[in-house]
């Protein structure tokens, strides 16, 4: 078959497309012809060293869908021609977390693409348990594009946050992957959504998902923004994968007893916490990490019937892997970047 992989991790340099060995697989896995891949930021750490890949080549990839070729003999949900989607979140299913649902707090969590194997590949072998169907009436690019990132925005604001129709919330990043999913998704509760972006042109596509206020964070700060829009009360809810300088202006953001929640640091792990504004303001500072089953199962019903959108900025050919990272590092456009294998792109 071929695979995205790389040999070593670094700069886009070490991106690669070509021949690696047709996936073996096991009683219960799957094995699937993937018709597309969605590209995260996670993509970008792993393939940078961080962490480092388990063994290399390393081919990279959470998020695809696709058509099952073949079945392990203890598979019994699905079938030769189902359409599937892979769901990235990997739990051992005995740990003391897992048996009471809470599986994204696993012992031995594991993410797809980083921490094993991953699936951006002509074909790949999926455990039965990390693969949803998805309808007849969704395009692979969408099913791709959906998985982790909402599952992820879904986590954040239904179970950690508990967000509600009064909550004023603060989407940081409202461009990416977890910000569109997040924007939407607290619209869909009722909430008043702010949202940031570095450009009219995404702050209107965030318009236009379901933001009520949009803020460009390069024309004014934030902080203030927020402020002038609440009459100086800040906001009840943060979600934030951004981390960096924005982390500690997010306290000041925050209406006392704030809820802040993050699930990633694409700007800075190892930001400044001002301690005394936590205490002072009694806010709550969660992290959050993918989705656990159930909660895939809430939220993807709600991307398959239209009700969330995932917002694809370009379809890729998987050879031009190199160009999927420059536009997430880069930070251009809005929304997701899929690649599908060289032999289904059709331009």
């Amino acid at each position: 078959m071929k695979s995205i992989y790389y040999e070593e991790t670094g700069g886009t340099d070490v991106l690669q497309y070509g021949e690696q060995p047709d996936p073996e697989f096991e009683d219960d896995e799957v094995l699937v012809e993937v018709k597309a891949a969605g590209l995260n930021h996670l993509d970008v750490w792993t393939r940078r060293g961080l962490p480092t890949p388990p063994s290399f080549p390393h081919i990279p990839g959470s998020d695809a869908a696709g058509v099952v070729r073949e079945v392990g003999d203890r598979v019994t949900r699905f079938e030769a021609g189902d359409r599937v989607a892979v769901y990235p979140s990997v739990f051992c299913g005995e740990c003391e977390f897992c048996r009471r649902g809470d599986e994204t707090r696993c012992d031995e969590f594991k993410i797809i693409g980083e921490h094993t194997r991953g699936v951006q590949s002509e074909l790949t072998a999926v455990a039965e348990a990390n693969l949803v169907p998805f309808p007849d009436g969704v395009d692979w690019e969408t099913a791709a594009a959906t998985p982790l990132v909402f599952q992820t925005a879904w986590r954040m604001l239904e179970t950690r946050a508990e967000v509600s129709q009064s909550d004023h919330v603060l989407v940081q990043g409202a461009s990416g992957g977890v910000g569109h999913a997040a924007v939407q998704i607290a619209a869909h509760a009722g909430a008043t959504v702010y949202a940031t972006a570095s450009s009219e042109e995404k702050l209107e596509y965030a318009r236009e998902i379901g933001a009520d206020y949009a803020i460009n964070y390069e024309e004014e700060d934030f902080v203030d923004a927020v402020h002038d829009r609440t009459d100086g009360r800040g906001v009840d809810v943060i979600i934030d994968h951004v981390g960096g300088e924005n982390w500690t202006a997010n306290m000041d953001a925050a209406v006392k007893g704030g809820r802040i929640v993050t699930c990633g640091a694409t700007a800075g792990p190892t930001p400044e916490t001002n301690i005394s504004r936590i205490f002072w303001k009694q806010l709550d500072i969660m992290g959050s990490t993918m989705g656990n089953p159930g909660e895939i199962d809430e939220v993807l019903p709600l991307v398959w019937d239209g009700t969330f959108e995932p917002r694809i900025r370009e379809v890729l050919p998987m050879s031009e892997i190199a160009r999927g990272h420059e536009l997430l590092e880069e930070r251009e456009g809005f929304g997701k970047v899929v690649v599908v294998p060289d032999a289904e792109y059709d331009g």
